[in-house]
């Protein structure tokens, strides 16, 4: 079964002019109603660092659940975040940023690769006591741009390491758009086999080229969980001043339906959809 994460806050949260409460929720509302498995809707942040970030709790209280089998995510980047998230019964998952990048994770989360692992077994802790469920995102997964070390075997030491704290959902990211088809073929040729107790997925940044190779490469060595946004803006502010953008989902949807992979969607609230991330984007241009 193929599960489809869309992102509206991977697609949001670097545009600079903050868009207001009520358009960001009339759009989350739209994708709630088109049969996404989870919706990245918001993050618990500092407002310093991601300032659109900075009414998540608000745009949650606007968004309308009582028609909708999708399940809300938040982006929590420490305890603070994830104590503020867990208040708030709608949301599922917690999603954590740990990166195998020392660089990146300086950068994204002021943080190192020992307090990011503390971090991630006491945000488990807390997942545990509030019904709630981590999913962790290894950013840098295939590949560096920093210089820090980086190949499989670093990898697969650190999806090792979080199984073993109790992690069992891993999203494989390439944040800057560094991997390769081959590269993401031998990832998860190497860690699904191995780890069968943990769901992995792809949160994929790429250039408009190349992206059906990355996706096929992911999907025939066993990953069934895919990141992507309609509008196909993203890119994590911390990674550099040139974004690179998510996977649009439209493509996804495309390598889907082109292998007749089945993939059930509300096709007249995905164009609804469509139609409001398009507005939601015009909103920050004003």
């Amino acid at each position: 079964m193929i599960k489809i994460t869309e992102c509206p806050r991977d697609a949001i949260q670097g545009i600079k002019n903050f868009i207001p409460t009520e358009i960001k929720a009339d759009y989350i509302n739209a994708l709630l109603q088109v049969g996404f498995d989870t919706i990245d809707f918001g993050s618990f942040v500092s407002p310093k660092a991601i300032p659109q970030m900075r009414d998540t709790g608000k745009v949650l209280s606007m968004l309308d659940l009582s028609h909708s089998n999708s399940r809300l995510l938040a982006i929590v980047p420490n305890k603070q975040g994830a104590y503020s998230a867990i208040m708030f019964d709608e949301i599922t998952y917690l999603g954590y940023p740990f990166s195998i990048s020392p660089t990146f994770l300086q950068r994204n989360i002021k943080s190192d690769l020992v307090q990011a692992f503390s971090e991630a077994s006491e945000l488990l802790n807390i997942c545990d006591k509030s019904r709630k469920e981590l999913r962790l995102y290894i950013s840098m997964a295939f590949g560096n741009p920093y210089e820090d070390p980086w190949n499989i075997d670093l990898l697969v030491e650190w999806v090792d390491k979080l199984r073993q704290a109790g992690v069992k959902s891993i999203a494989l990211s390439d944040t800057v758009g560094l991997g390769t088809a081959d590269t993401i073929a031998e990832v998860f040729k190497t860690v699904v086999p191995a780890y069968k107790d943990i769901e992995f997925g792809l949160h994929l940044h790429t250039i408009s080229t190349g992206w059906y190779q990355k996706i096929d490469a992911a999907y025939q060595n066993g990953c069934r969980s895919f990141d992507g946004v309609l509008s196909g803006l993203g890119g994590c502010p911390m990674a550099g001043p040139n974004l690179v953008g998510n996977i649009r989902t439209s493509d996804l949807l495309d390598y889907f339906y082109r292998n007749k992979i089945p993939v059930e969607m509300n096709e007249e609230a995905l164009h609804i959809a469509i139609e409001k991330a398009l507005k939601t984007i015009s909103a920050s241009n004003n």
